[in-house]
């Protein structure tokens, strides 16, 4: 369609991306990378494989939109974390975000990083991939914030800052598959207490 000034634009797309894409992320991350199939993803968005491809590409442009759109949204819980003053506050701030994220009512349950990968087959290489590094990620920045509150006093001098930063994730990790196999918010959050129990005195 041409405008007044003779330049050309595009026919827009018809449908809401954004609330597209928020019920493309509800999908990849109750059935996984490899689950969702593109059926599923169309019927859920709304919208034809033909307009899927135009506003977002390919299957796995789209789980990469959609994942970024879970850490920004329900996984946005880390970021929120690592601003909490000490360290135990820290993996507390992470453990009930766990917790909340995946039991919450509205949702499916688990984490789509975690559950996102499982199973994946070659087809789904890419997804994993992305997923191990968005852990990987997490990991990094557990560490260098346990790594900060050594360097301030607030952990012990002897404290392996990677390691702390493995067994948070580990606990976080195993909430999400208990939580994916049914295990309510009740059942967990005294699970995420427990794992604070022996935390490194300063």
């Amino acid at each position: 369609m041409a405008t007044s000034n003779g330049t050309t634009v595009g026919r827009p797309r018809g449908f809401d991306t954004d609330a597209a894409l928020e019920r493309a992320m509800v999908v990849f991350w109750e059935h996984g990378y490899d689950g969702a199939s593109l059926t599923d993803l169309t019927d859920a968005m709304g919208i034809t494989r033909t307009s899927m491809y135009a506003a977002f590409g390919n299957k796995e442009a789209l789980f990469r939109a959609a994942l970024n759109r879970y850490l920004e949204g329900p996984g946005g819980y880390l970021t929120r974390a690592l601003s909490e003053p000490t360290a135990r506050g820290v993996a507390h701030a992470f453990l009930m975000g766990s917790v909340r994220t995946t039991t919450r009512p509205d949702g499916p349950a688990g984490c789509l990083v975690v559950q996102g990968s499982l199973a994946a087959g070659e087809s789904g290489r890419p997804a994993r991939d992305a997923l191990v590094e968005c852990r990987e990620e997490t990991w990094r920045l557990l560490r260098r914030r346990f790594a900060e509150a050594i360097d301030q006093g607030d952990l012990p001098a002897q404290t392996d800052a990677g390691v702390l930063a493995r067994y948070v994730m580990a606990v976080g990790n195993g909430i999400a598959v208990q939580a994916a196999g049914g295990a309510s918010a009740d059942d967990l959050l005294p699970v995420a207490e427990a794992a604070l129990h022996h935390w490194p005195p300063a």
